[in-house]
């Protein structure tokens, strides 16, 4: 099995991964007390029920020390599981295996971890034409892992960062002079897409008068927003963002809102209980 994703070094981030881990001195209690010669079987097992997201990279781990290692996918990333469902069986070197099972299980239970939250997300918005947004909260140098893992929950990714869109948000309006002089700007700079983030039904007239493309309707509570809804008129795409909580996003998404950003799924997703047992062969 192999892992594509536009723009990410999966051999750079396995190495930097091992660099981290191993140090100078590498895996020294393996080496001590692990027969080189020793081989290990193991099966990667789920203790809770999630969506699974990360398998292909926790292979990479255990491939990169064990070139011959034997791996048997046992399900998809994407694929929701029951509690004790079986992920992943290997076979090969003890030694690699269990210098490679820190990070790799670390990689799945976090990806795992954002595409659970984000599953729960999707399907409490169900039937409601609303689609469920990642936003930029991502940790440092993981975003494109961890928007791969909202994509396995269900989500839609946002902007990936901050040159493939703009986004007009207080600030900017602040230092611009203006909701108009914002986008004016936006514009004359050739940027196709424009987000307008408005925190008051009065702004939405002169963010579409001067050319957004989208408004992101910001910490608006339900009926403000069904209201902002009105008045837009499919126009442009409308956002809801905000202090969004898995209790309230229901309500949200029966506004009528297009779209709802997220950053909770990806800022503040708990791992997932994901273990891995071995044995001697």
């Amino acid at each position: 099995m192999t892992f594509a994703l536009s723009g990410f070094d999966l051999h750079a981030f396995v190495q930097a991964a091992f660099a981290e881990d191993l140090g100078q001195g590498g895996d020294v209690t393996s080496e001590a007390v692990i027969p080189a010669d020793a081989r290990f079987e193991g099966v990667m097992d789920s203790r809770d029920a999630i969506t699974v997201a990360g398998l292909p990279l926790a292979a990479a781990f255990f491939r990169a020390l064990d070139p011959g290692v034997e791996i048997e996918m046992l399900v998809e990333d994407g694929q929701q599981v029951r509690p004790g469902a079986d992920l992943m069986r290997l076979r090969g070197a003890a030694r690699a295996m269990l210098t490679a099972e820190r990070p790799a299980l670390n990689t799945v239970q976090h990806l795992s971890g954002i595409a659970t939250l984000t599953r729960r997300y999707v399907d409490a918005i169900a039937g409601t034409g609303a689609t469920l947004l990642d936003t930029r909260k991502t940790i440092p140098g993981l975003r494109l892992l961890e928007k791969y893992a909202t994509r396995m929950g269900g989500a839609t990714n946002h902007r990936m960062g901050l040159w493939d869109a703009a986004m007009i948000k207080d600030n900017h309006v602040a230092v611009a002079g203006g909701v108009a002089e914002a986008v004016r700007r936006a514009k004359e700079a050739r940027i196709a897409e424009i987000i307008v983030e408005v925190d008051r039904v009065d702004q939405i007239e002169p963010a579409l008068a001067a050319g957004a493309t989208r408004l992101l309707l910001d910490n608006m509570d339900p009926p403000t927003l069904r209201g902002a809804v009105t008045l837009v008129g499919r126009r442009v795409p409308t956002e809801a963002s905000g202090g969004v909580r898995l209790e309230t996003i229901r309500a949200i998404a029966e506004t009528g809102v297009d779209y709802i950003s997220v950053g909770r799924i990806t800022q503040s997703a708990p791992a997932a209980d994901i273990g891995l047992d071995f044995s001697s062969l």
